[in-house]
C-alpha cells in the first residue's frame, strides 16, 4: 500500500515535523485566545490561515524536505530557516493586515501574534534539532552482490560513503567481515545474482530468525536512494516485481487521467494571460514564431508531437538535435526565463486534455536522441510503459539531464516511478514541482550532483 512505500519511508520524520507545525500553531493559537479573552475559537479562518502559511513557508524554504543534491545539511541552517519563516509570516500579518488594509483586530501585534510566532518557532526549532539529529544517525548496511553490481554501487555511493555507512562484498567474502560477525549492522541486501553457498545461507536464515533486516538490493536502493539504478536488476525481474500498477484499465489510471482533464484545463484558463505576454516577449525580442514544435517518444514508444514557447533561436538546430548546455549561447534572453520558471512547457497542457500525456509521468525524449541511449543503457524502453508527463519524479530529484550520464540517472529515477507510481506519489511530485517553480530553478543544466 501507498504507507509502505520507499518513498513515504525517508520521509516520515520530516513529515511528522509539518504535522507538529500544524498542531502547535492551532494549539498555541488556542490557547493565547483563551487566555486574552476566555473564549477557544477552535479552528477558525485565521487560525487556518496562518498555519498554512506558516506550512507553506516552511516548505519552500526546505525544512520539511531533505537537503537538495550537493547542499550541506545542518542544524544552523535548519535553525535559519525556521528564524526566517517566522519573520516571513510576522511582515505578512503585519504588513498586508495591520498596514495595507487597516484591518482593526484585538490580536494585538505585541500582546498576541509575537508571542504566538515565539512560542511556534520555539517548539517548532526543537522538534527540527530532535529530527536531524535522528535523521544523522549512521545505520550500516552490508550490501551484497556480484562484481559488477557492486562496482555500480561504489559509482553510486562514492568511497567515503561505502566506507563508513555501508558495506559491499560478494557472498563468498561476506562471512571474513568481521561486521557480519560481531553483528554491528543495520542490514543486510542481497542481489539476486550474488553467489551464497549453503553454510552461507543458512548463517544469514539464522540471522533473520534471530530478528535482522534482509531486503533485495532493488529495494534497498530503492529506499535508500529514492531510485532504481538500471544496472541492478534483470528482464525477469521487471516481469515478476510487485507495483508497476500505473496500467491500463486500472481504477488508479483511470482517476489519474480524469484529474489530468480537470487540473489541466484550470491551469490552461489561469495561465492564459501568462502565456499571451510570453508570446508578446518572444515576439518582440527577435519577430520569430512563438511557438516550437518537436517529435517525442510517448506512451508505448508512439511518436508524439509537443509544443513549447520557443526559447532558443530559430536557427538552434541546424546542425541538428543536441542537448542544451549549461550557459547555452542558443538561449535568448526572454528564452531563459521562459526556462527557469517553465513557463515554456505550458503548451503542452493541450497534450494532457487530449490524452497524449500527463502532467505527472517520465518526461518524453526525442527519438534521436534514444537510438543511441537506448544502446547504451538498459532497460531504457521500459520508461515508455506509463504516458510521458510535463513533470515527472526525475525532474524534482535531479537537475536538468543533458548527457548520457544523466540520462542514465533520470531513467534510474523514471524506473522508480514505475514501480511505486500512485497518486499519492503524483501528488508529492506536483508540490515539490510547485517548490521548483516558486524557487526559479527551471530547466537548466546544472553540475550533476553526487549521490550521499
Amino acid at each position: 500500500m501507498w504507507w509502505r512505500a520507499p518513498w513515504l519511508k525517508q520521509r516520515l520524520l520530516l513529515l511528522s515535523l509539518a504535522i507538529v507545525d500544524g498542531l502547535l500553531s492551532i494549539g498555541a493559537y488556542n490557547v493565547l485566545y483563551w487566555h486574552r479573552f476566555g473564549v477557544w475559537p477552535g479552528v477558525t479562518t485565521s487560525v487556518a490561515m496562518l498555519t498554512g502559511m506558516w506550512l507553506a513557508t516552511s516548505y519552500l524554504l526546505g525544512r520539511y524536505s531533505s537537503p537538495d543534491a550537493g547542499q550541506r545539511d545542518s542544524q544552523r541552517r535548519r535553525l535559519l530557516a525556521t528564524a526566517v519563516v517566522a519573520l516571513v509570516v510576522l511582515i505578512a500579518v503585519v504588513v498586508v493586515l495591520s498596514w495595507g488594509l487597516k484591518v482593526s483586530d484585538p490580536r494585538t501585534f505585541r500582546g498576541f501574534l509575537l508571542p504566538l510566532l515565539a512560542i511556534l518557532a520555539t517548539g517548532s526549532a526543537l522538534g527540527q534539532q530532535w529530527i536531524t539529529r535522528r535523521l544523522r544517525q549512521r545505520r550500516r548496511w552490508l550490501l551484497v552482490g556480484d562484481p559488477r553490481e557492486l562496482e555500480v554501487l561504489r559509482s553510486e555511493l562514492g568511497t567515503r560513503a561505502l566506507d563508513h555507512r555501508f558495506l559491499a562484498c560478494s557472498g563468498v567474502s561476506m562471512e571474513t567481515l568481521p561486521a557480519f560477525r560481531q553483528e554491528e549492522l543495520h542490514g543486510i541486501a542481497v542481489s539476486e545474482g550474488a553467489d551464497l553457498g549453503d553454510a552461507l545461507l543458512q548463517s544469514l536464515l539464522a540471522r533473520r530468525g534471530g530478528g535482522g533486516s534482509f531486503c533485495s538490493l532493488v529495494v534497498w536502493a530503492e529506499q535508500h536512494l529514492q531510485r532504481v539504478p538500471p544496472e541492478l536488476f534483470s528482464s525477469r525481474w521487471l516481469v515478476q516485481a510487485e507495483g508497476f500498477e500505473l496500467q491500463p484499465g486500472r481504477w488508479g489510471w483511470r482517476l489519474k487521467r480524469l484529474g489530468d482533464v480537470v487540473v489541466a484545463c484550470l491551469l490552461l484558463l489561469l495561465a492564459a494571460p501568462l502565456l499571451a505576454f510570453a508570446a508578446l516577449l518572444i515576439r518582440l525580442e527577435d519577430g520569430g514564431p512563438v511557438f516550437f514544435g518537436q517529435t517525442r517518444t510517448g506512451l508505448y514508444g508512439s511518436p508524439l508531437r509537443i509544443w513549447k514557447l520557443r526559447s532558443m533561436r530559430v536557427d538552434a538546430e541546424r546542425f541538428g538535435a543536441q542537448w542544451a548546455g549549461r550557459d547555452d549561447p542558443r538561449i535568448t534572453r526572454v528564452g531563459h526565463w521562459l526556462r527557469k520558471l517553465r513557463i515554456d512547457e505550458l503548451p503542452q497542457l493541450v497534450s494532457v486534455v487530449s490524452g497524449e500525456m500527463s502532467l505527472i509521468g517520465p518526461r518524453p525524449e526525442r527519438p534521436e536522441l534514444e537510438l543511441d541511449l537506448e544502446q547504451r543503457i538498459p532497460h531504457y524502453r521500459v520508461r515508455h510503459w506509463v504516458r510521458p508527463g510535463l513533470s515527472g519524479w526525475a525532474q524534482v530529484c535531479y537537475p536538468y539531464g543533458a548527457s548520457l550520464e544523466d540520462s542514465r540517472m533520470k531513467l534510474s529515477y523514471d524506473l522508480f516511478y514505475l514501480r511505486n507510481a500512485n497518486l499519492m506519489l503524483d501528488f508529492l511530485i506536483l508540490i515539490k514541482t510547485l517548490r521548483l517553480l516558486a524557487r526559479a530553478k527551471g530547466a537548466v543544466p546544472q553540475e550533476s550532483p553526487v549521490t550521499s
